[in-house]
């Protein structure tokens, strides 16, 4: 999720106060008083003259061929059943934004069940940014987990009464002997049987926190592998009123001439409807991943002149007190490596580039922007028939997440994977966990070339129909072709070979 321009609340020295203070102050008026201007202007003027070929626009819509992977059958088949006597309880605590949390608990599953242990479902820590307390029940169907799991691990709700007093308060009051707070980062199998059974098998229970990325990815047995890839792909559902919102928003996408005012509240029935419509339309949809948060860690120049600059540096002196290593590199030298994010008129450049005409469906999964409207205008320019949640949505209908970052995530991951095509602007947790579940299912996904879109953007001279060739033929392999999985890379985003066997 995005920052926008709103002010995150922080703990700074005294020193640091007036400058969050001017800081607030001048970024709200920004957008105000320094509208933004394109910073490719003759590129941005052909792509919106452009006409795209129809071999062009047919193949960029070709669904992927089958690529002879397919979901491993052991994901579906019965396990073993399970050892009579389980070794005790296992809490973790997770931290981070959804997808940082969706990775958790698929390996919170496996520690269980390399454990013999019995799960507790997830505690989700209240994100410090966004204020967001939802629980594992209000975003998962908690019900649908614990059965599709259940002849793996067992995994219950809550704890019973004699261990009630273990809770995130108990930890966060002193130092605990069935807490574990020194997991490394990527922790073997053999570690946790060596440090957290102990502590089972003495107290009966044992916290984990941090947990975050708590796993190894590698040198596990293969049935621990299947086991996460079955709770990411398979056990991991949204809650019922994500997925039938999700339904009617899709719904909308493919069949535009089915406006929120004509159905109403009754996306139910409007979903079911469309799904026996043979004519329905296609749909991108783009994570736009360009917020506050990003724009000053990236430490790249975006065109807003000395203001943002200026504004950008305060907020990394406030967050980060001004430690981003990408300070000491030049704004030529970033780019030219991929370090800088794309902004909404670049990846609408790249869009327009690879094929996509101004009748293009897309869907923009993302909160606030940085820069508000001024921003995406041009993007707009581009693909007028650009929609997102609030464009598609009726009040009455966004009042189950308003405010709720982590449903907001959900819909938009549960819409992405439903879209016809998928791209995000910049790499990220859930660029990373939607590359790897279209993956799995096969779905086309385009995954930007940073240091090429880098390259072409400082090419001031650069005619259109050169941009075009050179964005084209670098990503000629990158539309979803499968990537085997190499040593460390994560499961969640590189399935094969660990989820799928060869058809």
């Amino acid at each position: 999720m995005e920052l926008g321009f709103h002010c995150r609340t922080v703990v700074v020295s005294f020193s640091f106060l007036i400058l969050f203070s001017t800081f607030c102050a001048s970024s709200s008026i920004y957008s105000e008083l320094n509208p933004i201007k394109p910073r490719h202007s003759h590129l941005l003027k052909s792509a919106v003259q452009r006409e795209t070929p129809t071999s062009q626009l047919s193949e960029i819509w070709t669904p992927l061929e089958n690529q002879g992977w397919k979901p491993c059958n052991e994901l579906r088949n019965k396990p073993t059943a399970l050892p009579e006597k389980s070794e005790g309880y296992i809490q973790v605590f997770l931290d981070g934004g959804l997808n940082q949390q969706r990775m958790g608990i698929c390996d919170a599953v496996a520690v269980a069940k390399i454990l013999n242990a019995t799960l507790v479902i997830p505690y989700l820590e209240l994100n410090p940014v966004w204020k967001d307390s939802s629980s594992f029940e209000d975003i998962f169907d908690v019900d649908h987990f614990i059965d599709l799991l259940k002849d793996e691990v067992t995994i219950v709700k809550e704890l019973p009464e004699e261990y009630s007093w273990s809770s995130r308060e108990y930890y966060s009051l002193a130092i605990r002997d069935t807490r574990i707070k020194a997991a490394p980062v990527h922790a073997t199998a053999n570690w946790y049987l060596e440090n957290v059974l102990p502590v089972l098998q003495s107290y009966g229970i044992a916290a984990i926190s941090p947990f975050s990325h708590r796993l190894t990815f590698d040198n596990l047995p293969m049935d621990i592998q299947h086991l996460r890839c079955k709770v990411n792909f398979q056990a991991l559902v949204f809650v019922p009123h994500i997925r039938t919102l999700g339904d009617a928003l899709i719904s909308r996408l493919r069949n535009p001439q089915h406006s929120t005012e004509e159905t109403g509240s009754n996306y139910l029935q409007e979903a079911t409807d469309a799904d026996d419509n043979k004519n329905a339309g296609k749909f991108v949809v783009l994570h736009l991943r360009f917020d506050k948060d990003m724009a000053a860690h990236s430490a790249c120049d975006f065109g807003g002149g000395k203001a943002e600059k200026l504004a950008l540096a305060k907020y990394r002196q406030v967050i980060w007190q001004g430690r981003v290593l990408n300070s000491q590199f030049t704004d030529e030298e970033l780019r030219s490596q991929g370090r800088c994010p794309m902004t909404p008129e670049e990846v609408g450049l790249l869009l327009a580039a690879l094929g996509f005409n101004n009748s293009t469906r897309l869907y923009l999964a993302s909160h606030k922007v940085y820069g508000g409207g001024a921003r995406i205008a041009t993007l707009k320019q581009l693909f007028p028939l650009m929609e997102d949640k609030k464009s598609l949505t009726l009040p009455s209908e966004r009042a189950q997440i308003k405010g709720k970052a982590s449903l907001l995530a959900a819909l938009d991951y549960y819409i992405s994977i439903h879209s016809d095509i998928f791209i995000s602007a910049s790499p990220g947790n859930m660029h990373n966990a939607l590359v790897g579940h279209r993956t799995y299912l096969n779905l086309k996904t385009i995954r930007p070339n940073m240091a090429l879109m880098g390259q072409l953007f400082l090419n001031k001279t650069m005619e259109w129909s050169e941009f075009e060739h050179a964005v084209v033929e670098g990503h000629e392999n990158r539309q979803g072709q499968l990537r085997v999985r190499r040593p460390k890379q994560s499961i969640y985003t590189y399935p094969v070979p660990d989820c799928m066997c060869q058809a």
